[in-house]
């Protein structure tokens, strides 16, 4: 009862007195989300045309960009025509944050990245692209049983919002009943505290990154405790790449389902999973497109750079904007019956690849696979600093055997050329990036599967 009771009036009221419509937003989601997949693209061409349309007349950036281009807006009518635009990338941004500001707009909100791969992004949003936000990530918590108001433990990192929790934020989140578990360190002392309160509050879902969650749940076993049986539905992890190890670890410590979510503070709420195991796209607000390296879009199945045009950005458009995520369409129907179309994989950010000396692309988990399994390794991060030189920085315990360096060693130079400088450092933390996330590769050397 007190569940239905906030996400049917607390919650309402709360985005009203913001000025948010997600509450409309998320009911017409709920509607949307079951129309065959030819219905909800038919719906995107038409409000993508207009977008565009709009976009050209009333913001400034665009406004030249089109002159400049000899591009006639008019000739945006469907998703297929974005292709005559450029892309809108990080630097453009930068170079541009006034002139991408609808004229005439109302007060817009300041936001910006966690900075995890590089500088900072500084962007801004106005109430309909919070709105639709909102409404999207509603709509996804709802697929698993759950809702606002329900028991909610969230383990975050990002000092964007361990920054934020001011008095109203505080009492929010307590009416919300949701508790924030600061996860920017990860010692023993701090992994008992997590626990301790996970045991004492009892929440229903989880949410968090997978590496965060994942810490946790390895300790409570080394500690022989048992998380399975309080209560937790699901877990809800994001902002970093799940691996299939992760999901397995997390689902049998808290003994839940695990969803994935995909999506950034710049881009949006791209991608959620389905109980049926479906990563559906937000298609009613954005649209997708996978490119390869030369921006050339690729067929369903071929991993491409995600590019994200978010028709809820009309204060500060986002029209083919590139993430430097990497993932692979899918051209298949969910079993779940709705006609949001999937991502068959989301494999990570463009430097979670590296390149072999000969100019080789593959996979971080090439290279994460010969260390991960090793007895006594607690972490590891693999940078490659440059085709020529990798360092693989690893936290182990005493159970490790330091003669598995030049084993770690061999296998690098295996997949990444005998002349290749493979080091490995022992140390006694790795700490987080800036933005609170952890990364298990990151590469400096520019590649595109």
């Amino acid at each position: 009862m007190y569940t239905r009771f906030i996400s049917s009036v607390v919650f309402p009221l709360h985005e009203r007195l913001k000025g948010h419509a997600s509450v409309a937003r998320r009911r017409e989601l709920e509607a949307t989300q079951w129309w065959p997949a030819a219905r909800i693209a038919a719906q995107t061409d038409a409000r993508l045309g207009s977008f565009v349309r709009r976009a050209a007349a009333q913001v400034p950036y665009y406004r030249d960009l089109f002159a400049a281009q000899r591009i006639d807006p008019r000739s945006i009518r469907s998703v297929a025509d974005l292709a005559q635009l450029p892309f809108l990338t990080k630097a453009a941004i930068r170079a541009n944050t006034e002139a991408l500001k609808r004229l005439g707009a109302g007060p817009l909100t300041r936001y910006n990245t966690g900075g995890s791969s590089g500088e900072p992004l500084v962007f801004y949003f106005g109430k309909d692209r919070v709105s639709h936000d909102v409404a999207a990530k509603w709509r996804a918590t709802r697929w698993w049983g759950v809702d606002i108001g329900d028991p909610e433990a969230v383990v975050w990192g990002s000092p964007i919002e361990l920054g934020a929790q001011d008095y109203v934020r505080r009492v929010r989140d307590k009416l919300m009943r949701t508790e924030l578990l600061p996860a920017f360190e990860m010692s023993e002392r701090k992994l008992d505290g997590f626990i301790a309160h996970l045991q004492r509050q009892r929440p229903k879902m989880l949410f968090g990154y997978p590496s965060a969650l994942t810490h946790i749940a390895r300790h409570a076993a080394q500690r022989g405790v048992a998380l399975s049986d309080i209560g937790i539905k699901v877990a809800f992890v994001t902002s970093e790449r799940l691996y299939d190890e992760q999901r397995e670890t997390i689902s049998r410590a808290f003994g839940c389902k695990v969803a994935n979510g995909y999506g950034g503070r710049d881009a949006g709420f791209i991608a959620h999973e389905c109980p049926a195991g479906g990563m559906h796209l937000s298609a009613e607000d954005i649209v997708v497109e996978l490119v390869d390296a030369d921006g050339r879009r690729v067929p369903d199945g071929v991993p491409g750079e995600i590019v994200v045009t978010h028709l809820a950005t009309r204060d500060f458009p986002f029209i083919r904007y590139r993430t430097g995520d990497v993932a692979v369409r899918d051209d298949r129907t969910c079993p779940c019956g709705r006609g949001l179309p999937l991502l068959r994989e989301i494999q990570g950010r463009t430097t979670d690849f590296v390149v072999a000396a000969d100019g080789t692309v593959m996979h971080g988990l090439a290279l994460i696979y010969l260390i991960r399994d090793l007895p006594g390794v607690r972490s590891f991060k693999v940078v490659q600093e440059s085709r020529q030189r990798t360092t693989a920085l690893m936290v182990v315990d005493d159970s490790f055997d330091r003669a598995q360096s030049s084993t770690i060693e061999a296998g690098f130079k295996r997949r990444l050329g005998a002349s290749v400088d493979v080091n490995v450092e022992f140390v006694d933390d790795i700490p987080a990036e800036k933005s609170g996330k952890f990364r298990y590769v990151v590469s400096h050397v520019a590649a595109m599967p």
